[in-house]
């Protein structure tokens, strides 16, 4: 184990004494080429940081979108059942099942689709997640 180690740090000795008998604008080509690699790359955190940022600030709106939905549903609901009690007072034969039926649905629908919303901005932003990290 000892001679693997001191077999790697003679390599390593080497491309350091290769480094420096490099003439000096082969170190400051390779220097530049390294200084846009750095560039480039800070350049697209930045870019996949903004994107991040901005699918986190439109999920956080689509959850509030969504609380208020549901809270407008649930009060809806409620003047159903009290119109659904108030008609059922006035004839015991009527039952407008059909109509609660109805707004059920749309709830349901309304809420199913921000969920799907939701779940594929949160599966772009893994994605987004994933090249940032590639990168």
């Amino acid at each position: 184990e000892v001679q693997k180690l001191n077999q790697q740090l003679e390599e390593k000795n080497g491309e350091i004494q290769q480094m420096i008998n490099q003439p000096p604008y082969e170190k400051e080509r390779e220097i530049l080429r390294l200084q846009k690699s750095l560039a480039e790359r800070e350049k697209a955190q930045a870019t996949s940081d903004i994107l991040c940022r901005s699918l986190t600030d439109e999920t956080h709106q689509l959850q509030r979108k969504l609380a208020s939905t549901a809270e407008m549903c649930q009060h809806l609901a409620k003047c159903l059942e009290e119109k659904q009690r108030k008609e059922k007072g006035n004839s015991d034969n009527q039952i407008p099942t059909e109509r609660s039926n109805q707004v059920f649905l749309l709830l349901l629908y309304n809420e199913t689709s921000l969920q799907a919303l939701i779940c594929n901005l949160q599966d772009e932003n893994r994605m987004l997640k994933q090249k940032v990290a590639h990168v």
